[in-house]
């Protein structure tokens, strides 16, 4: 079982931003229509993060395919069994500077937070603390990667209900 462990987004903001710029030319060249986004830990000052890059590829329905099977060509597939008709996901762990995850998403699908996950986090200092709380006792109780994934689904489930009704 591999273990947790956690750094300071700060750790790696130099060579995630790098990347981050790279990867989103690399996939703008190829796919002019659709938004690229740094999600995740590393663009949110005082998180704690496994140190990997999350992008969001957001396009509408009509990309969606189309856009699929170009980041196929691109990355590696992530995670086939969590796909559905509206996300899916990809990674580069082998050639980048820095671990590299790709979400395609639908823009306003279900699957489609992301972004306000990113933005709700860096308006709200002590949800950054919370979630960082979460991260630290996982990682202290030598807790798994899957156990961590439910608990922070479930902090990210809460807080998103909760800024619906805002």
């Amino acid at each position: 079982m591999k273990y947790l462990e956690f750094r300071p987004s700060e750790t790696f903001k130099v060579i995630a931003d790098k990347v981050f710029k790279e990867q989103k030319q690399k996939i703008l060249e190829q796919l002019a229509f659709v938004e690229v986004e740094h999600v995740g830990a590393t663009p949110i000052h005082g998180l704690l993060t496994k140190g990997d890059l999350d992008v969001n590829v957001r396009v509408n329905k009509d990309n969606f395919d189309k856009t699929l099977e170009i980041l196929k060509e691109m990355y590696e597939i992530n995670q086939p069994d969590n796909w559905t008709n509206t996300f899916a996901s990809f990674k580069d762990d082998k050639n980048l500077e820095i671990d590299f995850g790709v979400q395609l998403t639908i823009v306003d699908s279900p699957e489609d937070y992301f972004v306000k996950q990113r933005d709700i986090l860096l308006q709200n200092p002590a949800l950054v603390k919370e979630l960082n709380h979460i991260k630290e006792w996982y990682e202290v109780e030598g807790k798994s990667m899957d156990e961590y994934r439910k608990a922070k689904s479930e902090f990210f489930d809460r807080i998103l209900k909760k800024h619906e009704k805002l």
